[in-house]
């Protein structure tokens, strides 16, 4: 069964111990917290203060995404702050098996990142040594984009990549996930999607997870 990591990006940050308790309560598997830093993205959002209170009132799997330039910098600070899984991107870091090895040394498990316009092939080298492979079926910086349809080709050639590896390697997408097209990026071979508006944006947050 596919996990879903609801975007806290789309939550009521006025609220958001009670949306935190809603989306356990309607069976999130992780909570998936989107980091941008204005450079990478044309956006901002949050870093490791907020990260560290959350990590208080959750014991749901807190899954980093930094969509941040040079990602290296801050790793221990996610790592204090309670991060389980941290996601950079390939894009981001010139020494990437590097920034992998300091993720995976402060005891966290190790994720890589693709944007839309990176081919599958480039993560031929990094591969072996990550525990999930994000594939962003959006172009990142905002939440409530529409799905890449073309993506779905892209998922698949990944999913053979972990798969030939030999290793139990997640294979994460996230982008545009709604109850419309996650039959298809799990048929693609997606083992855990990221859903952000497409939950948040109902009345019945429970039920839209069930969806």
């Amino acid at each position: 069964m596919i996990k879903i990591a609801p975007s806290i990006l789309s939550a009521n940050f006025a609220n958001l111990e009670k949306d935190i308790k809603i989306l356990e309560k309607g069976g999130a598997d992780w909570l998936h917290l989107d980091i941008m830093d204005g450079n990478f993205v044309p956006n901002i959002t949050f870093g490791p203060i907020l990260i560290k209170s959350l990590r208080k009132i959750t014991k749901l799997t807190l899954d980093a995404h930094l969509m941040i330039e040079k990602p290296e910098r801050y790793i221990e600070d996610f790592q204090k702050s309670g991060v389980d899984i941290l996601t950079v991107h390939l894009e981001a870091t010139t020494h990437l098996h590097r920034t992998i090895t300091q993720i995976k040394k402060l005891g966290m498990k190790a994720g890589v990142s693709i944007n839309p316009s990176t081919p599958a092939i480039a993560l031929r080298e990094i591969i072996p040594f990550v525990d999930l492979v994000l594939v962003m079926t959006v172009n990142p910086g905002f939440g409530g984009q529409k799905f890449i349809p073309t993506m779905t080709r892209k998922i698949h050639e990944v999913a053979i990549m972990c798969e030939t590896s030999g290793r139990k390697i997640h294979l994460q997408v996230d982008g545009g996930i709604d109850e419309t097209n996650i039959r298809a990026v799990y048929d693609a071979g997606a083992t855990i999607t990221v859903a952000g508006y497409s939950i948040f944006s109902k009345e019945n947050i429970p039920k839209a997870i069930q969806n």
